[in-house]
Protein backbone atom coordinates (compact mmCIF):
# COMPACT_ATOMS: atom_id res chain seq x y z
CA UNK A 1 0.00 0.00 0.00
CA UNK A 2 1.23 3.54 -1.12
CA UNK A 3 0.67 6.97 0.97
CA UNK A 4 0.18 9.38 -1.36
CA UNK A 5 0.99 12.75 0.36
CA UNK A 6 -0.64 15.86 -1.75
CA UNK A 7 0.45 19.21 -2.66
CA UNK A 8 -1.65 20.91 -4.74
CA UNK A 9 0.37 24.59 -6.04
CA UNK A 10 0.04 28.29 -5.53
CA UNK A 11 -3.44 29.47 -4.18
CA UNK A 12 -4.37 26.28 -3.50
CA UNK A 13 -5.21 23.90 -0.49
CA UNK A 14 -5.78 20.55 -0.07
CA UNK A 15 -9.36 20.47 -0.84
CA UNK A 16 -8.00 20.89 -4.68
CA UNK A 17 -7.48 16.99 -4.42
CA UNK A 18 -11.05 16.27 -3.29
CA UNK A 19 -11.47 14.62 -6.25
CA UNK A 20 -8.52 12.55 -6.65
CA UNK A 21 -8.56 11.11 -3.37
CA UNK A 22 -11.69 8.89 -3.82
CA UNK A 23 -9.79 6.90 -6.50
CA UNK A 24 -6.63 6.02 -4.56
CA UNK A 25 -8.44 5.26 -1.68
CA UNK A 26 -10.53 2.66 -3.66
CA UNK A 27 -7.67 1.10 -4.54
CA UNK A 28 -6.49 0.43 -0.95
CA UNK A 29 -3.82 3.42 -0.39
CA UNK A 30 -3.68 6.19 1.86
CA UNK A 31 -4.06 9.59 1.36
CA UNK A 32 -2.54 12.85 2.88
CA UNK A 33 -3.97 16.38 1.16
CA UNK A 34 -1.69 19.15 2.68
CA UNK A 35 -2.88 22.65 3.08
CA UNK A 36 0.52 24.68 3.41
CA UNK A 37 1.34 27.29 6.01
CA UNK A 38 -0.29 30.60 4.41
CA UNK A 39 -2.87 29.02 2.69
CA UNK A 40 -6.47 28.48 2.64
CA UNK A 41 -7.60 27.65 6.16
CA UNK A 42 -4.02 28.16 7.55
CA UNK A 43 -4.01 32.29 6.23
CA UNK A 44 -2.53 33.87 8.51
CA UNK A 45 0.28 31.94 9.30
CA UNK A 46 3.60 32.59 8.91
CA UNK A 47 5.50 31.27 5.93
CA UNK A 48 9.43 31.22 3.77
CA UNK A 49 10.00 28.00 1.36
CA UNK A 50 11.56 26.44 3.92
CA UNK A 51 8.14 26.41 6.16
CA UNK A 52 6.56 24.94 3.20
CA UNK A 53 9.04 22.26 2.95
CA UNK A 54 8.71 21.59 6.99
CA UNK A 55 5.05 21.17 6.27
CA UNK A 56 5.72 18.14 4.16
CA UNK A 57 8.14 16.67 6.40
CA UNK A 58 6.17 16.86 9.16
CA UNK A 59 3.09 15.50 7.60
CA UNK A 60 5.05 12.21 6.68
CA UNK A 61 6.55 12.34 9.98
CA UNK A 62 3.59 12.97 11.95
CA UNK A 63 1.74 9.89 10.31
CA UNK A 64 4.81 7.58 10.57
CA UNK A 65 4.28 7.09 6.92
CA UNK A 66 6.24 4.51 4.46
CA UNK A 67 5.78 4.02 0.74
CA UNK A 68 5.42 7.58 0.24
CA UNK A 69 4.42 9.27 -2.67
CA UNK A 70 4.82 12.82 -2.82
CA UNK A 71 2.83 14.50 -5.41
CA UNK A 72 3.48 18.25 -6.05
CA UNK A 73 1.74 20.18 -8.37
CA UNK A 74 2.46 23.70 -10.10
CA UNK A 75 4.63 25.74 -7.59
CA UNK A 76 4.53 23.09 -4.92
CA UNK A 77 6.92 20.78 -7.26
CA UNK A 78 10.04 23.53 -5.10
CA UNK A 79 9.11 22.06 -1.85
CA UNK A 80 8.03 18.47 -2.50
CA UNK A 81 11.72 18.16 -4.31
CA UNK A 82 13.26 19.54 -0.98
CA UNK A 83 11.23 17.13 0.68
CA UNK A 84 11.46 14.26 -0.92
CA UNK A 85 15.10 13.73 0.12
CA UNK A 86 14.31 14.58 3.58
CA UNK A 87 12.51 11.61 4.29
CA UNK A 88 15.20 9.35 2.94
CA UNK A 89 14.10 5.86 2.42
CA UNK A 90 9.90 6.61 3.66
CA UNK A 91 10.22 7.78 -0.32
CA UNK A 92 8.64 5.60 -2.85
CA UNK A 93 8.47 7.82 -5.61
CA UNK A 94 7.91 11.83 -6.38
CA UNK A 95 5.16 12.61 -9.02
CA UNK A 96 5.21 16.42 -10.31
CA UNK A 97 2.63 17.16 -11.90
CA UNK A 98 3.37 19.77 -14.09
CA UNK A 99 5.66 21.70 -11.59
CA UNK A 100 8.20 23.71 -11.79
CA UNK A 101 11.70 21.86 -9.43
CA UNK A 102 13.87 22.86 -6.93
CA UNK A 103 17.16 23.85 -7.90
CA UNK A 104 19.74 24.52 -5.49
CA UNK A 105 20.11 28.01 -4.86
CA UNK A 106 17.37 29.38 -6.82
CA UNK A 107 14.07 30.02 -6.07
CA UNK A 108 10.15 29.93 -8.23
CA UNK A 109 11.26 33.58 -8.82
CA UNK A 110 14.55 33.06 -10.19
CA UNK A 111 12.83 31.44 -12.94
CA UNK A 112 9.98 34.21 -13.61
CA UNK A 113 9.26 34.57 -17.59
CA UNK A 114 9.40 38.41 -16.61
CA UNK A 115 12.27 38.43 -14.66
CA UNK A 116 12.85 38.26 -10.51
CA UNK A 117 12.38 41.91 -10.58
CA UNK A 118 9.29 42.01 -11.62
CA UNK A 119 8.13 39.00 -10.31
CA UNK A 120 8.94 40.96 -6.69
CA UNK A 121 7.51 44.23 -7.73
CA UNK A 122 4.18 42.44 -7.87
CA UNK A 123 4.98 41.19 -4.83
CA UNK A 124 5.18 43.63 -3.09
CA UNK A 125 2.71 45.76 -4.55
CA UNK A 126 -0.01 43.35 -3.36
CA UNK A 127 1.48 43.66 0.25
CA UNK A 128 4.00 40.71 0.12
CA UNK A 129 1.35 37.96 -1.29
CA UNK A 130 0.57 36.82 -5.01
CA UNK A 131 -2.74 37.52 -6.02
CA UNK A 132 -4.73 34.79 -7.25
CA UNK A 133 -5.30 34.62 -10.69
CA UNK A 134 -9.15 35.87 -12.07
CA UNK A 135 -11.37 33.12 -13.79
CA UNK A 136 -10.64 34.83 -17.44
CA UNK A 137 -7.09 33.66 -16.77
CA UNK A 138 -7.53 30.33 -16.40
CA UNK A 139 -9.55 29.79 -20.12
CA UNK A 140 -7.89 27.25 -22.50
CA UNK A 141 -6.84 24.55 -19.53
CA UNK A 142 -9.59 22.56 -20.45
CA UNK A 143 -11.99 23.77 -17.69
CA UNK A 144 -15.13 24.11 -17.57
CA UNK A 145 -16.74 27.15 -15.96
CA UNK A 146 -18.03 25.39 -13.11
CA UNK A 147 -14.42 24.12 -12.63
CA UNK A 148 -13.01 27.53 -12.56
CA UNK A 149 -15.67 28.92 -10.50
CA UNK A 150 -14.18 26.51 -7.87
CA UNK A 151 -10.92 27.16 -7.89
CA UNK A 152 -11.21 30.51 -8.07
CA UNK A 153 -13.59 30.74 -5.09
CA UNK A 154 -11.05 28.60 -3.03
CA UNK A 155 -8.04 30.23 -3.46
CA UNK A 156 -6.20 32.53 -1.11
CA UNK A 157 -3.63 34.85 -1.93
CA UNK A 158 0.05 33.14 -1.80
CA UNK A 159 2.98 33.81 0.95
CA UNK A 160 5.40 35.80 -1.22
CA UNK A 161 8.43 34.81 0.77
CA UNK A 162 7.80 31.08 -0.45
CA UNK A 163 8.37 32.14 -3.53
CA UNK A 164 11.46 34.58 -3.48
CA UNK A 165 13.40 32.39 -0.67
CA UNK A 166 16.08 30.09 -2.35
CA UNK A 167 15.62 25.56 -2.60
CA UNK A 168 18.25 24.04 -0.83
CA UNK A 169 18.95 20.39 -2.04
CA UNK A 170 21.46 17.96 -0.56
CA UNK A 171 22.27 16.01 -3.41
CA UNK A 172 20.92 15.97 -7.28
CA UNK A 173 17.23 15.61 -7.27
CA UNK A 174 17.65 13.50 -10.79
CA UNK A 175 19.17 10.55 -8.21
CA UNK A 176 15.67 10.28 -6.76
CA UNK A 177 13.09 7.95 -8.13
CA UNK A 178 10.51 10.44 -10.23
CA UNK A 179 7.23 11.21 -12.65
CA UNK A 180 6.84 14.14 -14.39
CA UNK A 181 3.68 14.36 -15.60
CA UNK A 182 3.57 17.17 -18.74
CA UNK A 183 -0.40 19.02 -19.24
CA UNK A 184 -0.36 19.41 -22.78
CA UNK A 185 -2.60 22.53 -23.10
CA UNK A 186 -0.17 24.41 -20.78
CA UNK A 187 2.92 24.02 -23.41
CA UNK A 188 3.99 20.69 -25.07
CA UNK A 189 7.21 20.42 -23.75
CA UNK A 190 8.86 20.49 -20.62
CA UNK A 191 11.15 23.35 -19.61
CA UNK A 192 14.64 23.13 -19.72
CA UNK A 193 15.31 21.95 -16.29
CA UNK A 194 13.06 19.59 -16.69
CA UNK A 195 14.13 18.04 -19.48
CA UNK A 196 17.38 17.88 -17.99
CA UNK A 197 16.28 15.81 -15.15
CA UNK A 198 14.38 13.72 -17.40
CA UNK A 199 17.64 12.62 -18.87
CA UNK A 200 18.31 10.44 -15.77
CA UNK A 201 17.23 6.89 -15.73
CA UNK A 202 15.22 7.31 -12.22
CA UNK A 203 12.98 9.57 -13.88
CA UNK A 204 10.35 8.91 -16.52
CA UNK A 205 7.83 11.54 -18.86
CA UNK A 206 3.72 10.96 -18.34
CA UNK A 207 1.53 13.49 -20.79
CA UNK A 208 -1.65 14.25 -20.16
CA UNK A 209 -4.05 15.88 -22.38
CA UNK A 210 -5.25 18.78 -20.48
CA UNK A 211 -4.58 22.34 -18.76
CA UNK A 212 -2.63 23.21 -16.18
CA UNK A 213 -4.89 21.82 -13.24
CA UNK A 214 -5.65 18.27 -14.55
CA UNK A 215 -7.14 17.63 -10.37
CA UNK A 216 -9.98 19.71 -11.55
CA UNK A 217 -10.24 19.30 -15.48
CA UNK A 218 -9.11 15.43 -15.39
CA UNK A 219 -9.35 14.02 -11.65
CA UNK A 220 -9.98 10.57 -12.45
CA UNK A 221 -7.44 10.80 -15.26
CA UNK A 222 -5.25 11.79 -13.12
CA UNK A 223 -5.91 9.44 -10.12
CA UNK A 224 -5.23 6.22 -12.54
CA UNK A 225 -2.07 7.71 -13.49
CA UNK A 226 -1.02 7.93 -10.02
CA UNK A 227 -1.79 4.55 -9.21
CA UNK A 228 -0.33 3.42 -12.03
CA UNK A 229 3.07 5.19 -11.69
CA UNK A 230 3.10 3.91 -7.55
CA UNK A 231 2.79 0.23 -8.72
CA UNK A 232 5.37 0.99 -11.04
CA UNK A 233 7.87 2.49 -8.97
Amino acid sequence: MAEYVLVAGAWLGSWAWDEVVPGLRAAGHGTHPVTLSGLGDRQGVPAVQRTHVQDIVEEVERHDLREVVLVGHSYSGIPVGQAAERIGDRLARIVLVDSVVPVDGESFASGWWQGRAAFEAALAENGGFWAPLTAAEYAGQGLTDEQIARIVGGSTPHPGATLTEPAVLARPLGELPATYIKCLLDGPEPDEEVARLLTSDRWRLVRMNTGHWPMFSQPHELARILLREATES
